[in-house]
């Protein structure tokens, strides 16, 4: 290096080769330089410990506040899941104590509230068997061996039964029965099942759907109207009876309401009506709620069971005066052999029930209760 005129290598302790063979005059000036080289004293034992000491202290000064930070950071974990545990403990109690926010008929709320929330791990997602119109369907097992899904719902024997409800910022649900076969939809997309359910249950369902149906819109005051019946909403026990479900969109009629409110149900299942008192811009927001709304809905519904597909062809064909040619058999599902003598008349009775429920003018659909008796 021609450039370099010194180098201080003070309380250093080279040993390479160019070191040990470099004259005398060049470590001039580096105090306490030691070594094998020419000119130098060899290094002593005290010598090589004062460095090795320099070195450990380095060490040290890096690594103490390594692990002061480590631990700081510990510490902080260690107090923030105590914390979060005392304020689940908190909310829990909050819940337990207030008989108001938690209660489940015929049972002992606070024991089947820890119940719930332990069996399906605070809700977790591999305990969800189905997604309704306004939440999810969680299945689970109580110790007391009853089998509960939390879904929404009243009484009747054709409506799902509710056992319960909790209400609180930390865990909104509805405790109902789980029933075993799920939804007529799930049924009818499936062969195998689907040709399972004959004639005789396929009438079943119907007619247990429309019962439950005019006793929310004739038995209860004020009015119920469910205002999403669709076929994933219809659930089917082991015995075929029907059951309707999922009350997330339900709407009181009372007397001294107007009823307006905003649309609500599933697409091929509303009713297309019309109102001269609107645009059709305003209609697609707001509509007056009436019992005409599930009417509809029943008579899709009905279609769809004894079609085993959704009649969107079918109701057009009818409301365009396309449909007068139609034949029974030709709308039958065929994978069930068709009916005959008595039933095949109360099969052609149901198909136009359910054509007239789904007049284009609600004014001209039956009530519930007519087309309950009617079956």
């Amino acid at each position: 290096m021609p450039s370099l005129s010194s180098i201080d290598l003070s309380y250093n302790l080279p040993d390479g080769r160019t070191f040990r063979h470099s004259p005398a005059t060049a470590f001039i000036g580096n105090k306490g330089l030691c070594g094998k080289a020419r000119g130098l004293q060899p290094c002593d034992s005290s010598t090589v410990e004062r460095h090795s000491m320099r070195s450990h202290k380095l060490l040290i000064i890096i690594l103490v506040p390594l692990f002061g930070a480590g631990l700081l950071l510990l510490l902080f974990i260690k107090v923030y899941s105590i914390f979060t545990k005392k304020v689940k403990e908190v909310d829990n109690k909050r819940v337990l104590t207030n008989e108001d926010l938690f209660s489940i008929w015929n049972y002992d709320g606070k024991i089947v509230f820890e119940d719930i929330i332990e069996a399906t791990e605070d809700f977790d997602e591999k305990y969800c068997i189905g997604v309704g119109g306004y939440g999810r369907v969680y299945k689970e097992i109580l110790p007391t061996c009853q089998i509960v899904a939390a879904l929404i719902e009243i009484r009747h024997r054709n409506i799902v039964k509710l056992y319960g409800f909790c209400s609180h910022p930390r865990r909104m649900f509805l405790v109902y029965e789980y029933i075993e076969k799920g939804s007529i939809a799930a049924i009818l997309r499936n062969d195998e099942q689907a040709m399972e359910l004959n004639w005789i249950n396929r009438m079943k369902v119907i007619k247990g759907l429309a019962n439950a149906l005019s006793c929310m819109h004739h038995d209860i005051d004020p009015v119920i109207v469910h205002r999403d019946t669709t076929s994933n909403n219809v659930l089917l026990n082991c015995e075929n009876e029907c059951f309707a479900s999922d009350f997330g969109a339900a709407r009181l009629l009372k007397p001294d309401d107007s009823n307006w409110s905003t649309l609500a149900g599933t697409f091929g299942y509303v009713a297309p009506d019309k109102c001269s008192d609107f645009s059709l811009a305003e209609l697609a927001y707001t509509m007056k709620v009436t019992e005409k709304y599930d009417v509809y809905s029943f008579g899709v519904v009905t279609l769809e069971i004894i079609i085993g597909k959704h009649p969107l062809e079918i109701i057009s064909a009818v409301q365009s005066n396309f449909g007068e040619d139609i034949l029974l058999k030709d709308v039958l599902d065929r994978r069930i052999p068709p009916p005959e003598d008595q039933l095949e008349r109360e099969v052609f009775s149901a198909v136009l029930l359910a054509i007239s429920c789904t007049d284009p003018n609600p004014q001209l659909r039956p009530t519930m209760q007519h087309a309950s008796q009617s079956l």
